[in-house]
């Protein structure tokens, strides 16, 4: 089963999703997002299309460990997902995950156009990806 990653902004929702086998993240696409329902409704338009078994949202806690403002929002949008949708709602923290993406974007040569376009689905893939890397090193320990 597939692996939903969300890096939620509060404009953009950078969207990532696992292979079938929660190996690699993938990014598959930006949202402008005005409100909660609509952002509800693709989240569960995507979950349906892609059989997801469990989404990931990324933590934008501050440097020193606590929870600013658009954390808190945050939690409240993934208590309304997991609400909305009967799967787990797992958080990761995302501390410098868009400035990781911005400079591999940099990296990569890309205008400042291309870069506001892509900034958050790359974010979204690296948030996925991590956790991913957590789960498949817990696998490891458990054997």
């Amino acid at each position: 089963m597939r692996v939903l990653g969300l890096d939620i902004g509060s404009k953009r929702v950078g969207i990532a999703i696992s292979d079938e086998l929660g190996f690699t993240a993938q990014g598959l696409d930006t949202l402008m997002w005005k409100n909660a329902d609509a952002l509800l409704s693709r989240i569960a338009t995507l979950v349906d299309q892609y059989g997801v078994s469990e989404i990931v949202v990324g933590m934008p806690y501050n440097m020193n460990g606590s929870e600013g403002p658009q954390a808190v929002k945050i939690r409240g949008l993934m208590q309304l997902i997991s609400d909305k949708i009967a799967l787990p709602v797992r958080e990761w923290d995302e501390r410098l995950s868009t400035v990781a993406a911005d400079r591999a974007l940099l990296e990569a040569d890309l205008s400042r156009a291309k870069r506001k376009k892509l900034v958050d689905k790359i974010a979204a893939v690296l948030i996925l990806q991590g956790y991913l890397d957590r789960q498949s090193f817990k696998d490891t320990l458990d054997v």
